[in-house]
């Protein structure tokens, strides 16, 4: 059975560009859509279901919210499939459940009380953090949301961690047609004391060489799954959370592997998810590891 792509909504801008977002991505790949709207409102108050003059406030506004986001939906895609649900959970943890049954998890960057100063709602950040299937959280510029710019961006971090990401990618950039760049950055190491040049550039020669290594062993058995997709493999100097953030500007994706061990409670991100979470100009797509 083909999972579901999961919305999480709630009436917010940020929530209805993810809408946008989700319809034109369950039309690439034949998905079905969930549209999610969660709140312990219920479970507070003992509300109920009614459909008459006496029915609760909140429960009206809730009902309107994902009735809008539906049909918002099919008047960008009548092809793609869409359902709704409200949950009487609090929305992290409700959107954690929808996790195991989807495709993946699509939210957007704030929520409804989210302050403007604010890079990630907690929401999103949570979700990110602890799903067990792909999260991507639709933030960045309007061309990046757009997806206009028809390249991904894939950061490569070790083995792993990053092989359900590069399988990911890969999907997605054949789905889009378009350009999938695999960056993995590499450090050069402190040579003090080391004074001559030709003994300078040997470490460092040793490590961006490494940086190609991973990306061959990542890309080699994968690829020929994907015999179609254009791969540009990139290696670059510098922190991996400063570079991929740069170069999301260029990017409609940026895709990141996360280790999720099983039983382990707490957020599960790394410095470089967490960056570009809050910083990317485009969105971004955290797709875990189970380790």
């Amino acid at each position: 059975m083909t999972l579901p792509l999961v919305v999480g909504v709630d009436g917010s801008e940020a929530s209805l560009l993810a809408v946008d977002w989700a319809v034109d991505e369950a039309a690439r790949h034949g998905l079905s859509l969930r549209l999610v709207y969660a709140s312990l409102w219920e479970r507070y108050e003992g509300a109920t279901a009614s459909t008459g003059p006496d029915r609760p406030f909140e429960r009206a506004l809730q009902e309107n919210i994902v009735a809008s986001a539906a049909d918002r939906s099919e008047r960008r895609d009548p092809d793609v499939k869409v359902s709704t649900d409200i949950i009487p959970e609090d929305a992290a943890d409700a959107l954690l459940h929808e996790g195991h049954h989807a495709h993946a998890l699509v939210t957007g960057s704030r929520g409804r009380g989210g302050a403007k100063g604010l890079l990630l709602g907690s929401v999103g950040l949570t979700v990110a953090a602890r799903a067990y299937c792909p999260v991507i959280v639709i933030r960045g510029d309007r061309a990046g949301v757009a997806g206009s710019h028809g390249r991904i961006l894939l950061g490569a971090g070790e083995p792993v961690s990053s092989a359900a990401a590069v399988r990911f990618a890969l999907r997605e950039a054949e789905a889009r047609g378009c350009v999938l760049d695999v960056v993995r950055a590499w450090r050069s190491p402190t040579l003090d004391g080391l004074h001559s040049p030709g003994h300078a550039d040997l470490p460092v020669r040793r490590y961006e060489e490494r940086a190609s290594t991973v990306l061959d062993v990542l890309l080699r058995d994968a690829m020929d799954d994907h015999p179609d997709v254009r791969v540009r493999q990139v290696t670059v100097e510098g922190p991996a959370h400063n570079r991929l953030v740069q170069r999301s500007a260029a990017a409609d994706l940026v895709i990141v592997g996360a280790r999720r061990r099983h039983g382990q409670l707490g957020l599960q991100l790394g410095r470089v998810s967490h960056t570009l979470l809050h910083h990317a100009a485009c969105p971004v797509a955290v797709v875990p590891q189970l380790v």
